[in-house]
């Protein structure tokens, strides 16, 4: 009994002296349109490049306040999907249907990726609305956060 204690115990003391898992992430972004009359566009967004912020980065203190001046077009991602959606509302106003058939695409993208091996870690919205007489503008956007162990 002894022996199987303590070989279980360097077992398990092994597993956790391994080498730390590293992992990967990837940002699925949804921008569904709550602009009136069905005027908006609503898209289901992944880039199929990579940027590294450090090459975007300054740091700024009192000694150097001066300001990034960075390329934009450098960050630009040229390379990536663009899914259609419906937006939220049309002529008639807010449509179920259209909500109910986002749902699908935006579950048919998340079954694919957790099919390719990753796992949805955290999931953020927020909503820009209209902001009253005059606004017509708003979108409902959310980001799906995808991790998987790096290869």
């Amino acid at each position: 009994m002894k022996k199987k204690f303590l070989f279980i115990l360097i077992a398990f003391l092994g597993f956790l002296s391994g080498e730390a898992q590293v992992f990967e992430y990837k940002v699925i972004t949804s921008v569904e349109s709550i602009v009136p009359n069905g005027l908006g566009r609503s898209r289901l967004i992944s880039a199929n490049e990579e940027r590294n912020y450090k090459e975007f980065t300054s740091t700024r203190s009192e000694d150097d306040d001066e300001r990034n001046k960075s390329d934009r077009g450098e960050i630009r991602v040229k390379n990536f999907d663009e899914t259609k959606l419906l937006n939220f509302y049309n002529i008639g106003g807010i449509r179920f249907q259209n909500i109910a058939a986002n749902d699908a695409v935006i579950t048919s993208k998340i079954n694919t990726m957790i099919e390719e091996g990753w796992d949805l870690a955290f999931v953020t919205s927020a909503v820009e609305s209209e902001a009253g007489k005059g606004d017509g503008n708003g979108i409902f956007i959310t980001r799906y956060i995808f991790k998987r162990i790096k290869q």
